[in-house]
């Protein structure tokens, strides 16, 4: 099998593609998800997802063989407490993905009780909706280190040619407090930043993203950064590779503006 990409998602809100008005709004973001089996030529052996909603003390590796659900949500209609994305977990890739942490001197446990957030069951019931795919999850590490995720991206590098598919699942604008109208500057501002970016030469790319607080709207677009540094790992593990923007949006939820990208 032939080298992976990496991608960086934006993976909307909630629950989304169980909801009619909120799926007619992320229908662009749809689109996108739907796309990417296509554009990675292959079934992959599994998908890693790194998603903004699950962190630990140190870079915990979902290890079940059949993960449960964390519905991470408030305020929702009752039916999507009863989501079921009944895809398998990967245990011996859990293992082979916590040698690779331990080797890079990362602090790694396996954990055999988490389940599937919604970063990760929402983009996945439309990429793969027969849910037969194999799927595990990496926490992000407390603290948000730029410098960690990066190694940690860095560590899992040689997974995406044994196979594993692996995805940053956050959003590059999140704020709760500041959504609808006072979304609309300060996410064009950072996603702006976040384009010219990932388009610089590689060591640059990085050198910046490592000072992602120095960027303009960077903390009333990430006030806390759980949803971007997913990119941070994405990116580490695919350094060297051109960024494509792959989804771009305006005016969603009354005036964010975000994107998602594929790396190799």
């Amino acid at each position: 099998m032939s080298r992976l990409p990496t991608y960086y998602i934006s993976h909307g809100g909630g629950p989304w593609p169980w909801i009619p008005n909120m799926r007619k709004m992320f229908a662009n973001l749809e689109t996108s998800l739907a796309r990417m089996p296509s554009e990675i030529g292959t079934t992959p052996k599994a998908v890693l997802m790194i998603s903004g909603h699950w962190e630990d003390d140190s870079f915990a590796v979902m290890s079940s063989p059949r993960p449960g659900m964390v519905y991470d949500y408030s305020g929702f209609p009752p039916e999507t407490y009863k989501i079921v994305y009944p895809a398998p977990g990967a245990p011996d890739l859990a293992n082979r993905t916590a040698d690779l942490l331990r080797a890079a001197g990362l602090p790694t446990r396996l954990d055999a009780k988490q389940g599937f957030d919604h970063g990760t069951f929402a983009p996945l019931a439309i990429m793969y909706p027969q849910a037969d795919v194999p799927v595990y999850q990496v926490s992000l590490q407390h603290g948000y280190s730029p410098a960690a995720h990066f190694a940690m991206g860095r560590a899992l590098a040689p997974l995406r040619d044994e196979g594993v598919l692996i995805v940053g699942s956050g959003l590059s604008y999140h704020n709760l407090r500041a959504f609808g109208p006072a979304a609309r500057i300060p996410s064009e501002g950072f996603d702006a930043w976040l384009n010219t970016t990932l388009g610089a030469a590689p060591a640059a790319r990085t050198a910046a993203l490592l000072d992602w607080e120095s960027a303009p709207y960077a903390r009333v677009s990430h006030a806390e950064e759980d949803h971007l540094v997913p990119l941070f790992a994405a990116l580490g593990a695919a350094e060297g590779e051109k960024a494509t923007m792959v989804y771009h949006d305006k005016g969603l939820m009354g005036g964010v503006t975000a994107s998602s990208y594929r790396f190799g």
